[in-house]
C-alpha cells in the first residue's frame, strides 16, 4: 500500500513539474527540459520551488501572465498534498485561495475530495477568509461538506487498516468540515435533491456494511481464542503441577517460587481472556450506529486485543513455571530453551497484530488533530 502511495506522489509530482515546465519555458532560458528528469518526490518539490523562485524573478506581467493560465499547477498540487509547495506558492502570491478549477472548486474544496488534510488545515490560517470560501458550490451544486459526503479514491481510503477504521476517518473528516460551513449548508440540497449528510448516507452505505463485517469477524475470530484460554486456564487451576500430598491435600510445590509465579500468571491469564470474551462479545451485539465507529467500537476493539495479548503472555508464562517445577533445576538448558520458544507466540503475535494496533491507537487518541496542526505555515 505504501509502494502504490509512493508510485502516485511521484506522478503527481512529476505532472507538476512538467507543469511549471510548460508554463516558464518561454519565460525562463533553459527550462524547457527540466521537466523530464525522473525525480523522486522530495527532489520533485525542491525543483518546484527552484523553479517558482525563477518565476519570482520575473517582471509582474509575466508572473501574472504564469499564474493566469497555469491554474493546473496549483490544484495537480493540492491533489498530491505537496503542502510544501503550495505554501510557497500562497505567501508569494495570496489571491491564489481565490482560484477555482473547472468544477468551480477551491483548493480547500479539492482537498477535502482528495481528502489531504495537511493542505486543508491552511484553511484555518486565513481567519475569515474562510467563510467566503467555504460558501463556493461546484456545477452540481455540492458545496464543501457536500464533498466531504462522497466517497474518496480507493488510494486515499485505504490508507487505513480495515473498512471500519477506514469509516471512522470518513466520519471525522465529515466532522471536521461540518465545522468549517455554516450551519445552513448543512442543510443544503444539492442538484441530486441530497442534503450532505444524506450524500454521505448513501456514498458510505456499502463501507458502513463491510465496517460491520471485519469488526464482527474480527471480534469473533479473537473471541474463539480467547475461549480457548479461558477453558485451559481453568482446567490447569485445578490441575497442579507435581499433584498433592496424599495426606493433605496441599500441593506438594505450594512453597516454592515457580508455585507461586504459576498461581498468579495463570489468574491473569483466565481473568484477562475472560474479560476479552466479553469486550468481544459486546462488539458482536453492538448496534453498529455512525457514532459507535467514532469511538465505542475502535476502544473496544483496542482494548480487547491487548487483553487477549495479556492472556496469551501469562499463559506461556504460567506454562514455563510448570517446566520448572516439574523439571526440576536438573534440567536447566532444556527448560530455559522450551521457555526461550514459548516466547515465539507471544513475540509473533504483538508483531502480526503491530499495525493494527497503532492504528487504532491512532485514530483513538488523535481524533480531530490530525487536521489542526502546530506550525502556523502561511504566517
Amino acid at each position: 500500500m505504501g509502494s502504490s502511495g509512493s508510485i502516485q506522489d511521484a506522478r503527481l509530482a512529476r505532472r507538476i513539474l512538467q507543469a511549471i515546465g510548460r508554463s516558464v519555458a518561454h519565460l525562463v532560458p533553459d527550462a524547457t527540459l527540466i521537466y523530464n528528469m525522473k525525480l523522486s518526490h522530495t527532489e520533485a518539490l525542491e525543483l518546484a520551488k527552484r523553479l517558482w523562485d525563477l518565476v519570482l524573478h520575473l517582471d509582474n506581467a509575466s508572473v501574472k501572465e504564469f499564474i493566469r493560465t497555469p491554474t493546473q499547477l496549483l490544484f495537480t498540487a493540492t491533489e498530491a498534498g505537496m503542502v510544501e509547495f503550495l505554501t510557497i506558492l500562497i505567501r508569494s502570491y495570496p489571491d491564489l485561495i481565490w482560484k477555482v478549477d473547472e468544477h468551480s472548486r477551491s483548493i480547500f474544496h479539492l482537498a477535502v475530495v482528495h481528502r489531504q488534510e495537511k493542505v486543508f488545515t491552511l484553511i484555518n490560517e486565513i481567519g475569515a477568509l474562510k467563510d467566503f470560501i467555504a460558501i463556493y458550490k461546484d456545477e452540481e451544486n455540492n458545496n464543501m461538506l457536500h464533498l466531504a459526503g462522497k466517497l474518496p479514491h480507493p488510494s486515499r481510503l485505504n490508507t487505513d487498516n480495515g473498512a471500519a477504521l477506514q469509516l471512522r476517518r470518513e466520519i471525522l473528516w465529515f466532522k471536521e468540515v461540518e465545522k468549517i460551513v455554516q450551519p445552513l449548508y448543512t442543510e443544503m440540497k444539492n442538484a441530486d435533491g441530497k442534503t450532505p449528510h444524506d450524500l454521505f448516507a448513501t456514498e458510505h452505505k456499502k463501507l458502513a456494511r463491510d465496517g460491520e463485517k471485519w469488526m464482527k469477524e474480527t471480534a469473533s475470530s479473537c473471541m474463539v481464542v480467547a475461549t480457548l484460554i479461558t477453558t485451559m486456564m481453568f482446567a490447569a487451576a485445578f490441575t497442579v503441577p507435581g499433584g498433592n500430598d496424599q495426606e493433605t491435600g496441599m500441593p506438594l510445590y505450594l512453597h516454592t517460587k515457580s508455585f507461586l509465579f504459576f498461581a498468579i500468571s495463570d489468574a491473569l491469564a483466565l481473568v484477562s481472556s475472560a474479560t476479552s470474551i466479553l469486550i468481544f462479545l459486546s462488539m458482536l451485539t453492538s448496534r453498529y450506529a455512525e457514532e459507535d465507529f467514532l469511538s465505542s467500537l475502535p476502544n473496544k476493539l483496542l482494548t480487547g486485543l491487548l487483553t487477549l495479548f495479556i492472556s496469551i503472555a501469562t499463559m506461556m508464562m504460567a506454562f514455563s513455571s510448570t517446566l520448572f517445577m516439574t523439571l526440576g533445576y536438573g534440567y536447566t538448558w532444556t527448560t530455559v530453551t522450551i521457555t526461550a520458544v514459548a516466547c515465539v507466540p507471544v513475540t509473533m503475535y504483538a508483531f502480526l497484530q503491530f499495525h493494527l494496533v497503532a492504528d487504532i491507537v491512532s485514530h483513538s487518541y488523535t481524533t480531530s488533530l490530525f487536521l489542526h496542526p502546530k506550525n502556523c505555515l502561511l504566517g
